[in-house]
């Protein structure tokens, strides 16, 4: 194919034709046509500028946490011609198409989109508005980033009367092979482990299978028994003797503290083998210690397991059982 449109649009059909896949040309003129009172509201009168930033400082009075995902602007159009797709930027006499010398009045700019509504292409803030437009959907189903990005655009959707579908959160999954598995039972670990951090998990197991107890919790019972005793003589003295005594426990369990880190840190050195087998192993399964969905591309699977991974992920994912899956393959 000569363009990316086309050859997504080949690539998804021959994945997924026989599932029944409809493929939408969104810059159909007719379809744009359908999106002409809603880029009218976003050019002329900044609809979703102001509706998105409500509802994100409301997402962010509700938690702090919450991470704005994107940002709306005052126009949330671009301007579309062959080779050119560029903003539309408000100016004081009229619009201005940002790199371009293309200049419209008003006036201009409104008979432009009556007329062509095909040259004018939605950005990130409004192409999910013209989506449920065209195709209303019951529920939208994404991952975590997409549906806090969607959570923004519900008052949008309300002001501009579209139906603003549920949301619900996509599948996650990790691809074992049988021979990753293979390593998981030769390292004898369960497979929850492996979704720790690295460095919890490598001292996790370093603890298990070290022939010297890396745990000073005994030696730190017998000091604070130890010191129980000295309490009991600093009670009969003044108030300087009391705070030494203090000062001198919590000295002595740092340095039990101390001397635990520095035996597990020469343990690691022992059994180095287990440290480097156990760090490749989740490597391969989360690289760069992220989800493998978020660094792996899926053509890597398919390469290696051919037309059957497509039918066997519909078979065993279910879009309502809202847990994490882990699939041998």
């Amino acid at each position: 194919n000569k363009n990316l449109s086309d050859a997504t649009r080949f690539l998804a059909n021959e994945l997924f034709g026989t599932y029944g896949l409809v493929i939408v040309d969104g810059d159909d003129a007719d379809l744009k046509q359908l999106l002409i009172p809603a880029a009218l509201q976003d050019i002329f009168e900044n609809t979703p500028y102001s509706d998105v930033n409500d509802s994100i400082a409301a997402l962010q009075a509700v938690s702090e946490n919450y991470k704005i995902q994107v940002n709306p602007r005052e126009i949330n159009y671009f301007y579309l011609k062959e080779g050119l797709r560029e903003r539309i930027i408000k100016t004081k006499d009229g619009f201005a198409v940002n790199d371009t010398d293309i200049f419209f009045s008003n006036e201009e700019l409104q008979k432009e989109l009556e007329n062509y509504p095909e040259r004018f292409s939605p950005n990130v803030i409004a192409r999910p508005l013209y989506q449920e437009i065209i195709l209303p959907n019951l529920c939208y189903i994404g991952g975590g980033g997409e549906l806090a990005y969607w959570l923004e655009l519900k008052a949008y959707f309300e002001t501009m009367g579209v139906t603003y579908p549920m949301i619900m959160l996509r599948n996650s999954v990790l691809v074992v092979t049988e021979k990753q598995h293979q390593k998981v039972k030769k390292l004898k670990l369960a497979l929850d482990d492996l979704f720790l951090n690295q460095a919890s998990l490598i001292n996790k197991k370093i603890r298990k299978v070290s022939n010297i107890e890396i745990d000073f919790s005994k030696q730190k019972k017998y000091l604070e028994k130890q010191f129980e005793e000295l309490y009991e003589i600093a009670e009969q003295t003044d108030v300087t003797f009391l705070n030494a005594v203090k000062a001198q426990e919590v000295k002595q369990k740092n340095g039990l503290d101390a001397l635990e880190k520095r035996l597990l840190k020469a343990q690691k050195r022992k059994l180095k083998d287990h440290v480097i087998r156990l760090s490749a192993l989740q490597n391969e399964l989360f690289p760069q210690q992220s989800l493998q969905e978020r660094q792996l591309n899926f053509s890597e699977l398919y390469l290696e397991h051919g037309d059957e991974l497509i039918p066997y992920l519909k078979k065993v994912l279910d879009p309502f059982i809202n847990e994490f899956f882990i699939l041998r393959v």
